[in-house]
């Protein structure tokens, strides 16, 4: 789960005699004189953390003498923090979708005074806490110490000794089950404890600044936001049977998510009854069955994370991958080295440069029949049979049925097409007043702190300050066992750039082999990859394999964000003995030409 992004400081402000959100340093003060504290912003997590307490003001108030039948779907916090709308409006802003980024997006609104209602047809959350990042990675947390009690050379190194490992799957899959609930509990707390409006019901945008949510509830709102996410995508000839309505991906996704069976490992033929031999990334988080044999079609983020969870729990794993290679997404000499750790030494096989043209579900007995044909020929391959397959090939928009005809916008390939600031454009090629469009749904950079950047940017538009979010600035991270994360250009991205522009390219590279406490940890496998211009110092991208990558690469991404030059940070300190240090290392083994430094503040003594 990625915590909301804010790119824009606030600064602190005084107390002021209004019914609006004040910011004072770290806390909300509302109208009502409740407090309530920023942290919030990142998931709700971080109130627990600081023993805060919803006073009773801040408590739902659904009194049936005050709510009108047209109402009973509204939910609303009973703090007037959120705002006063523009006369002719009922709301400043009205998101559609509360994933990740419709969440950060309400909290930035709110904060900055306006008057704010979010729409989810629904459960807050969206995609990644209920479907997606969170989940995920507590299954992946498992399977990380799984590897770790298994691997009884890297145990002795140690000095440990540790019997045999097992698991129970319903518990693991309780644990990921238990986890969505708590994330997706904080961050609706989080919005109602600043009288965020929670809107229940689908939002169909009915004409200009006018949506309708739920049965037949009419809104109006100066500026609106899209943000429905994304849905697994299945190609075409693939049967998906673990969904529970196979004509409609987006409607199974909508179901209630986390039904666990309380099955343990069942044979193929006992799958095949149960209808849940074909699945998406959705029912595969439910861990409802741990198969001997499964194959994986897209080697991806989402891919290569199945991998290591169905791997750590003593599954089989093929992957079939359309491209000349696996992990097509990753740097070169990066992917190069996870494959090296992460497939060869794992029970994991792959076929490349295939599609696969036919899957069919198990049925009386009979396995899951997998048929591939060449990706470029289209010519038969093979025949695979497993035991369960997993879809992984990526995620579409969920855009249907949001009424963009009606404001005449034509999506692309079902994304809504936005120019660099989020703002919808329509069939003519011009932008829609006071429309945006946030998160997947743009298909700008599929991920959900990207979606939380982007919304925030909104926002900063609409209260009059022009923001251009820079997406080259934004990491991404995938928590395999060790950890990949990235951000910025890849090696071959960097150097076709350079052609185009006519610069010259220069590559630093470090080993963890070479960091104090990776080998402390025993985890010595690893490599940090810097991109950058020799000539001016400017960071192009960073690429790391190792561990606590997906941690270690926001100080690069930062970097980015705030034009830091590597002549710049190659003097920040790192503490000793940490994994930062292989940033550090990274930064001053770069030779930069134009040895300029920007000025720093006057030195003092202590």
């Amino acid at each position: 789960m990625n915590s909301s992004l804010s790119l824009s400081l606030t600064s602190p402000s005084s107390i002021a005699g209004s019914d609006r959100t004040v910011v004072v340093h770290n806390i909300f003060f509302t109208g009502n004189g409740s407090l309530v504290p920023r942290s919030l912003r990142f998931c709700g997590l971080r109130k627990e953390v600081d023993g805060f307490q919803y006073s009773d003001s801040a408590r739902l108030v659904a009194s049936s003498s005050s709510l009108s039948r047209r109402h009973l779907n509204k939910v609303s916090a009973s703090l007037s923090g959120n705002g006063t709308p523009s006369k002719s409006f009922d709301y400043d802003l009205v998101i559609i979708g509360a994933g990740v980024g419709g969440h950060g997006a309400a909290l930035h609104a709110v904060e900055k005074g306006l008057k704010t209602a979010i729409i989810e047809g629904d459960v807050v959350g969206g995609t990644c806490v209920n479907r997606g990042c969170v989940p995920s990675k507590a299954l992946l947390a498992v399977s990380g110490r799984m590897r770790e009690l298994q691997n009884e050379h890297h145990m002795k190194a140690f000095g440990l000794q540790v019997a045999a490992a097992g698991y129970d799957r319903q518990a693991v899959a309780d644990h990921a089950n238990n986890l969505a609930s708590k994330i997706r509990s904080n961050l609706t707390n989080s919005l109602k404890a600043i009288g965020v409006d929670i809107l229940t019901g689908v939002g169909t945008i009915v004409g200009p600044q006018k949506v309708k949510y739920g049965i037949n509830n009419i809104i109006t709102a100066k500026d609106i936001i899209i943000a429905t996410g994304s849905v697994p995508s299945v190609p075409k000839g693939i049967e998906v049977d673990g969904a529970a309505n196979r004509d409609d991906t987006a409607a199974a996704v909508r179901a209630p998510p986390f039904l666990f069976a309380a099955t343990a490992a069942i044979s193929c033929a006992e799958l095949g009854r149960l209808g849940k031999t074909v699945i998406t990334s959705d029912q595969a988080l439910k861990l409802e069955f741990v198969p001997d044999w499964i194959a994986i079609v897209g080697s991806g983020y989402i891919g290569l994370e199945f991998s290591d969870v169905y791997t750590a729990l003593g599954s089989e794993v093929t992957f079939v991958e359309a491209l000349d290679q696996l992990m097509p997404g990753f740097d070169p000499e990066i992917g190069k080295l996870a494959q090296r750790v992460l497939i060869n030494p794992r029970k994991i096989d792959y076929h490349t440069g295939v599609f696969a043209s036919k899957i069919t579900p198990a049925n009386d007995g009979k396995p899951v029949t997998i048929e591939l044909i060449d990706a470029k020929t289209k010519e038969p391959k093979d025949t695979l049979e497993v035991d369960a397959a997993l879809i992984a090939t990526g995620r579409a928009p969920h855009t249907k049925g949001l009424g963009l005809e009606n404001i005449n916008v034509e999506t692309q390939r079902g994304f809504v097409p936005v120019d660099e600031r989020m703002r919808v454009i329509n069939a003519n090629g011009k932008l829609v007043p006071h429309l945006y469009c946030i998160g997947d749904a743009n298909g700008k950079m599929m991920l959900a702190h990207a979606a939380s950047a982007q919304g925030i940017s909104v926002v900063e538009q609409v209260c009059g300050k022009d923001h251009v979010l820079n997406h080259l600035s934004i990491p991404a991270a995938c928590f395999t066992h060790p950890e990949i994360s990235m951000v910025g250009l890849t090696e071959p991205q960097a150097r076709e750039k350079s052609k185009k522009l006519g610069f010259e390219v220069n590559v630093a590279k470090t080993s963890f082999k070479a960091n104090t406490k990776a080998l402390a940890e025993n985890e010595g496998e690893g490599l940090a990859k810097l991109i950058y211009r020799p000539d001016n110092g400017e960071i192009l991208g960073v690429h790391i394999f190792g561990l606590h990558a997906a941690d270690l690469i926001h100080e690069a991404s930062n970097a980015i964000a705030l034009g830091t030059r590597i002549q710049d940070i190659k003097f920040a300190v790192h503490a000793h003995p940490t994994l930062s240090e292989v940033l550090d290392e990274l930064f001053k083994l770069a030779k930069v030409k134009l040895d300029i430094s920007s000025p720093v503040g006057e030195a003092f003594a202590i």
